[in-house]
């Protein structure tokens, strides 16, 4: 339950349209729901701004899909990564607004999608063998509300495709910049934009790429300032990350445009 959905349950209650048994029916829920195999957070919107996000690797079918059912009785989006066709199968037998992402191997179930709030972020990934973990980046930012835009194939190797694309570089709030091989790009970015990078290192490289692990520290070493770097194939946490940097971005642009208006 979110705080949208926590007023507006308060307030039906203050106009007696709902009864204190069906709100606390409701609240019994908060702050988790104990499923035996899984404890749901369901204050975490309430409390972090998002819903609570199924990881569904490592899960069985039963188990993932129980959760996503569960999560989609509440009022926010659900988002389900590392979700495999089967999976989807059967969560969309029971939840037909459920909507499957190939690419990004996700899982979607928003009825009513967020609000975009203002600012762009700027997904961008080296090769088209990275474009998963890059649209599993941008899907997550996308549900959680913000504009964003996917380019793709641009890596170092023929560093021109980048540059042709600078002015949307330069105009974007947020950049998460994905790459495998040697993980070059993220620095080349940084030293164009006066924007936050999210680097993402992925497992794509021959075998002295190790992994990941090659492309992870040539960005943990990265000689451009302001480089900040999550975990190797991580789009999820990319996405998440640039999606607060941009509502905190948004925050402080209506804090400011509220002063100067005078309407606090």
């Amino acid at each position: 339950m979110d705080e949208h959905a926590l007023r507006e349950l308060l307030e039906q209650v203050q106009r007696g349209e709902a009864g204190v048994e069906t709100a606390l029916a409701t609240l019994r829920h908060l702050p988790f729901d104990d499923l035996g195999f899984a404890q749901l957070d369901t204050h975490r919107a309430l409390r972090a701004g998002f819903p609570e996000v199924v990881f569904c690797q490592g899960k069985t079918p039963a188990q993932a899909a129980t959760i996503i059912a569960r999560l989609a009785a509440g009022s926010g989006p659900v988002l389900a990564t590392r979700a495999t066709p089967e999976l989807y199968e059967l969560v969309h037998a029971t939840l037909p607004a459920a909507r499957y992402h190939a690419l990004a191997r996700a899982i979607v179930v928003a009825p009513t999608a967020l609000p975009q709030r203002p600012g762009r972020i700027l997904v961008i990934c080296a090769g088209t063998a990275d474009l998963p973990v890059a649209e599993e980046a941008a899907l997550t930012a996308e549900v959680m509300g913000n504009r964003v835009e996917l380019l793709a194939d641009v890596g170092v190797a023929g560093l021109h495709r980048l540059l042709a694309h600078i002015e949307a570089l330069q105009q974007a709030s947020v950049l998460i910049v994905v790459a495998g091989m040697e993980g070059a790009l993220p620095s080349v970015v940084g030293g164009l934009v006066r924007r936050p990078v999210i680097a993402v290192p992925t497992s794509v490289g021959y075998g002295a790429s190790f992994g990941g692990l090659a492309a992870l520290l040539s960005m943990l070493n990265s000689c451009a300032a302001g480089v900040t770097v999550v975990n190797i194939d991580n789009g999820f946490g990319a996405g998440y990350a640039a999606s607060l940097i941009n509502t905190l971005a948004a925050d402080n642009a209506q804090e400011t445009k509220d002063v100067a208006g005078y309407t606090l």
